[in-house]
């Protein structure tokens, strides 16, 4: 018997959060294991009156593909591949994997050149999601993958994910709705400000957000979500930060990472595990060194790293911070190949002052 939370999620990805309209050209990527929410919202799409294209993937496909493409193949970029980014309306990304760890014994430079090569896809996505001619969400299926990096059993892992986005609920538009009412009393009261300042034993840094907009994150675009982020002025980081968990990014766990910045820019970047990944993936391009978001995260039912970002940046009680390129709708204008967000919890000892007033202490906000 199929679960219907899975029936209830694609339903509130495709109606709440994409809010697909009749005839709009939806794209549905999808890994292969996540086969059974793929279907659900293929039909949910054609319910709604939208023209679905569904192309799947798998570890095995995207291990090929970077292991024995040449420096042509790594740059090339299909045709269709650029008509999806440049004409869809809606994206819809169902991530999943048979191993989180299928790309660690590949070739960084490898993925460097890829993810050059493809950043001007990832910038064409930004400006048209932040201009709104693109609506995108995306979520992960609970898989034995996520479940294993959890630390938990398939099961408890799927009730942590359809509690996580309330699908587990009678009314889970509800809920988001409610979870978006009570971010943008943050929001509003941010509107305006000029400086953030962060303390606590893992961080004391200081950055601008002058002229940058506070963006509330409720379920539209992530699911599950609960943040309000920015993008920070790209030269005004100054101070440093040492990360509480671990970062992960294309197949790697990165961990014991800390950052010095210098008028916004990475100047010193040490870490305990794959150090030399995290600098090759720094020196990707001219703006991998600078910020392109801070973020508060605020989902409270998050409580456990599973070491899966989508999850883990929302931890109620941390913040994080992207290197690389930033949402436009942020009056961000840092540009790059990556988006790689890192995690540190301020939930002790911890205080965030803006404009020198207290907003935000010990993982609880003050305003």
């Amino acid at each position: 018997m199929s679960d219907p939370r899975i029936k209830k999620l694609a339903e509130l990805l495709v109606n709440y959060s994409a809010k697909v309209q009749p005839g709009e050209w939806v794209f549905i990527n999808s890994h292969i294991i996540a086969e059974p929410l793929a279907n659900e919202v293929l039909r949910a799409v054609l319910e709604a009156g939208g023209l679905p294209q569904v192309i799947m993937t798998s570890d095995d496909i995207s291990e090929t593909s970077l292991k024995y493409s040449n420096q042509e193949q790594l740059t090339w970029i299909s045709p269709t591949t650029k008509m999806l980014y440049k004409k869809a309306d809606v994206l819809i990304a169902l991530r999943a994997f048979e191993n989180t760890r299928y790309l660690a014994n590949i070739d960084p430079k490898k993925q460097q050149i890829q993810a050059q090569a493809r950043r001007e896809l990832l910038q064409i996505y930004l400006e048209r999601a932040a201009s709104g001619d693109l609506k995108w969400t995306l979520t992960n299926y609970p898989c034995p993958a996520y479940a294993q990096d959890a630390d938990m059993s398939l099961s408890e892992y799927q009730d942590f994910v359809y509690s996580a986005t309330y699908t587990d609920q009678d009314d889970p538009v509800k809920e988001w709705k409610r979870i978006h009412d009570e971010q943008q009393k943050v929001v509003d009261w941010l509107k305006g400000k000029k400086e953030v300042t962060l303390k606590s034993p893992n961080v004391d840094l200081t950055l601008s957000v002058e002229g940058r907009t506070f963006i509330n994150s409720d379920g539209t675009n992530n699911m599950p979500s609960g943040e309000v982020f920015t993008g920070p002025v790209e030269d005004s980081a100054n101070g440093w930060v040492e990360y509480t968990y671990p970062a992960i990014e294309k197949g790697r766990e990165v961990t014991g990472i800390r950052l010095e910045f210098k008028d916004g820019k990475v100047v010193n970047a040490t870490a305990e595990k794959n150090e030399e990944f995290m600098l090759a993936m720094l020196d990707s391009d001219d703006g991998a060194r600078y910020l392109g978001e801070f973020a508060i995260g605020t989902n409270y039912g998050i409580q456990k790293f599973t070491k899966s970002i989508l999850y883990d940046e929302k931890i109620g009680g941390s913040f994080h911070m992207a290197l690389g390129a930033g949402y436009p709708e942020t009056g961000s204008k840092n540009v790059s190949s990556i988006h790689w967000d890192m995690i540190c919890d301020i939930r002790e000892d911890s205080e965030i002052h803006v404009d020198g007033e207290l907003f935000y202490k010990n993982g609880k906000f003050q305003i």
